[in-house]
């Protein structure tokens, strides 16, 4: 097995091409390391390429599009780990739109572990009802507050 050593900016290169990628409705496949783990809220792991594939079969099932605000974007990077705190937009198959600050939906972070030029890690911290239906359960939203985006 071959290691190659990366910079900083080549790891966030990786992870800005994730993101356009995904934008983009694109393969990601190809930035993963065959042995790659994904995490993603009420899916839980995913580990390897059969698996990803799965998850993100079961995401885009919901999913009509996705558009992630990178201009505005926090990274911060140590040694492999490049975190992404953003912003995002997008619409599911049913219709429902979301737009960070402007609904529940929309902020995220993205912690990364980028080695050998391939994501080796890649969790995903978000809230994943992006219609904001699942209300019932959260007393302060029906509270009659001023709800700040």
């Amino acid at each position: 097995m071959e290691i190659k050593t990366m910079t900083d900016e080549q790891r966030k290169a990786i992870a800005l091409e994730y993101f356009k990628r995904m934008d983009r409705g694109e393969s990601i496949f190809d930035l993963l390391d065959d042995n790659a783990e994904v995490y993603f809220p009420k899916w839980g792991i995913a580990r390897g390429k059969h698996e990803i594939e799965q998850l993100l079969g079961d995401l885009m099932g919901i999913l009509a599009g996705v558009s992630h605000d990178i201009a505005h974007a926090n990274f911060i990077q140590q040694g492999d780990m490049v975190v992404v705190e953003g912003l995002s937009s997008g619409k599911l198959k049913d219709g429902s739109e979301w737009r960070a600050g402007t609904t529940f939906a929309g902020r995220w972070c993205d912690v990364f572990e980028i080695r050998n030029f391939r994501i080796q890690r890649c969790h995903v911290y978000l809230d994943p009802d992006y219609a904001g239906a699942d209300t019932a359960r959260y007393p302060w939203l029906k509270a009659g507050r001023d709800t700040r985006y």
